[in-house]
């Protein structure tokens, strides 16, 4: 993997300084706009260290076109980011360096969240290479993002126990109360949270196994996995979900709940989509609440899924499945040209979990999501989310849902049953009938 550098890097060396010996951990930070980068470098320095050297680059960046108040924000926060890494570098703070990246021009089509975070993670590549690490970790933090002190021991000690994983997802919890924000924002960001967690868990009841949180300020993988997927993509939105599903299908993909990162819940214009793009448009019209998909939409794909032994043992053409498979899941297939496929993955796979992973690699997440939306706009329309989240409960037969009093209580029991603490297995429940 020596050639991926040279193969896909934007930029040539950007940190002229040797790294440590030890280097083990580098955390990446993307900054567009951001008014301070203080907090969240000072709580990563507040955590307690492991024993290896720990890097941050911090990546403030912008368009060749930016205009002069963004302009004027970054160099600011490029100003502070400079000041850290005077103080850190050397003796003053031993095993905690920050570096600080300026890309002032980025061109205008690719400029955003995903190409800051490219450059950033191509230079922990490079890092790593220096100091002879292949393996080094390489974890994602956003600008306003805070986390626990035991952050940077937990993150190092899970790569550590576990030499198989190519990366982790990262235990995450908004802040859903306090004075730094509005109460509005605080509800908004509680419903955005329980949309994230409502998704993961009925995608994880479906059978899938690909249901893992892809949350940008939130996800670690090692080089060499990053790597050999082809690094981070350039995407201005959503390159934290494109970017952990390459490294999913590498397997042996793990969760870390040991620790936990702290996103804002600041809304913001951005970006299309995300955070803070929901809390700003939860903002604008809270009477209408938070809306996500449909329950029956998961409910379909946990039939269809256990009809792939079938699949691999008959081979059955799409016109044959009405009454087996949903009718509008096989609307859906009949624009992906499900029985070539079915042929082609059988004609490759070697025994049942051959080819169980091979279709599983074709009807990845990417097509999860594009079902659900197919769901949404020709069968069943999107539903307030705490009455999706209550739904999932019943069809786990989760207990006492009848005695969930709030929507804060409802989050903290999703937030459990992300940290695997569910007392009934994450499973629906058999149905009578698939429609």
């Amino acid at each position: 993997m020596a050639d991926y550098l040279e193969k896909y890097s934007f930029r040539p060396q950007l940190i002229r300084e040797e790294p440590a010996e030890n280097l083990e951990i580098v955390v990446v930070i993307p900054s567009y706009a951001e008014p301070s980068i203080n907090h969240a470098l000072l709580s990563l320095q507040s955590c307690s260290r492991p024993s290896c050297e720990v890097e941050v680059i911090v990546v403030v960046n912008q368009s060749e076109v930016e205009g002069e108040e963004i302009s004027a924000i970054n160099e600011q926060t490029f100003e502070e980011a400079t000041k850290w890494e005077e103080r850190t570098k050397g003796s003053r703070d031993p095993g905690f360096t920050v570096f600080a990246i300026f890309e002032k021009e980025l061109p205008k089509k690719h400029a955003g969240v995903g190409f800051a975070r490219k450059i950033g993670m191509d230079e922990a590549v490079r890092r790593f290479q220096l100091a002879g690490k292949e393996d080094g970790i390489i974890a994602c933090f956003d600008a306003d993002s805070s986390c626990r002190a035991d952050y940077l021991i937990e993150l190092y000690d899970h790569f550590e126990k576990d030499h198989m994983t190519p990366g982790c997802s990262i235990r995450y919890e908004h802040p859903t109360f306090g004075s730094e924000f509005e109460p509005k924002t605080y509800l908004a960001v509680t419903y955005y949270e329980l949309h994230l967690r409502y998704y993961n868990q009925a995608m994880k009841a479906t059978g899938v196994p690909y249901a893992f949180h892809t949350v940008g300020s939130s996800m670690a993988v090692r080089s060499s996995a990053y790597q050999k997927q082809g690094g981070m993509n350039r995407r201005k939105a959503g390159e934290d979900f494109y970017f952990l599903h390459k490294i999913i299908e590498l397997g042996d993909f793990t969760e870390l709940n040991s620790t936990v990162v702290y996103p804002s819940p600041r809304p913001s214009d951005r970006v299309p989509f995300g955070t803070g793009k929901a809390i700003n448009t939860f903002l604008k019209n809270p009477k209408t609440g938070y809306y996500t998909y449909s329950l029956q939409a998961f409910k379909y794909l946990s039939e269809f899924f256990k009809s792939i032994p079938e699949f691999y043992i008959t081979k059955p053409e799409l016109v044959t499945l009405g009454g087996q498979v949903p009718y509008v899941l096989i609307d859906f297939l009949s624009g992906y040209f499900f029985d070539d496929r079915i042929l082609e993955i059988a004609k490759n796979s070697k025994g049942l979990h051959s080819f169980e992973k091979r279709f599983y690699r074709w009807f990845n997440a990417f097509m999860v999501l594009k079902f659900v939306h197919f769901v949404r706009d020709n069968a069943h329309p999107n539903v307030r989310v705490e009455l999706a989240a209550l739904d999932l409960l019943r069809n786990i037969g989760y207990p006492n849902v009848d005695g969930i009093g709030s929507i804060d209580e409802l989050l903290e029991i999703f937030r459990k049953l992300d940290r695997g603490e569910s007392p009934v297995p994450v499973r629906f429940l058999k149905s009578k009938n698939p429609e």
